[in-house]
């Protein structure tokens, strides 16, 4: 069973054929890293699954500096979700940062499977409350807990990312510069 259907079995059951209609209207691509996959300011056309490899989304503001939003990795999936769901312009970029296999689902697609297979709007709508909460707890920890509290964390929820990507990334999602991290991450490894 490929992944993205395992994905979608952890909350609805898809028959056979369910299973390969929902297929059908998926692409699978390969992408390098550092391909660009959304530009802020575009209108989010697709939802992202990855296969394989390290994506993150990140908005740039007018000084130039980078704010990661999120990372996701094997198993997830990413997107501008309010572009994506207003299909208004948005302010995210989508980036890969490893090598990747991605399944794309367009938006058009995904409106054709809601009639198809209904309970798709079931599985779709848990995964759009899942990352409401997930955004909501983001912004009550960067709200409330010290940066070494938010990195621990960070290390919780994405374990293996700490060796695979750059550590301003890391920096940028846990709301502290370079500088500072590598300071704060050096005194936390050697407690």
């Amino acid at each position: 069973m490929s992944l993205i259907i395992q994905n979608i079995t952890k909350h609805i059951t898809l028959t056979p054929e369910e299973q390969l209609l929902f297929l059908s209207k998926t692409e699978t691509h390969t992408f390098k890293a550092k391909t660009i996959l959304l530009n802020s300011g575009q209108i989010c056309k697709h939802s992202y699954f990855i296969n394989s490899g390290i994506l993150r989304s990140f908005n740039i503001n007018d000084n130039i500096v980078e704010y990661v939003l999120s990372f996701a990795c094997e198993g997830w999936w990413i997107g501008d979700m309010y572009s994506l769901i207003s299909q208004k312009p948005g302010n995210l970029f989508i980036e890969v940062l490893e090598d990747a296999e991605i399944v794309t689902l367009s938006k058009e697609n995904q409106e054709y499977l809601y009639a198809a297979i209904p309970k798709l709007e079931r599985f779709f709508r848990i995964l759009t409350e899942n990352s409401l909460v997930a955004n909501q707890e983001r912004l009550m920890d960067n709200l409330s807990l010290s940066a070494e509290e938010r990195f621990e964390k960070f290390r919780r929820k994405y374990p293996t990312l700490l060796q695979k990507i750059p550590q301003k990334q890391i920096a940028s999602y846990i709301g502290v510069t370079p500088e500072f991290f590598s300071k704060m991450k050096s005194k936390l490894l050697r407690k």
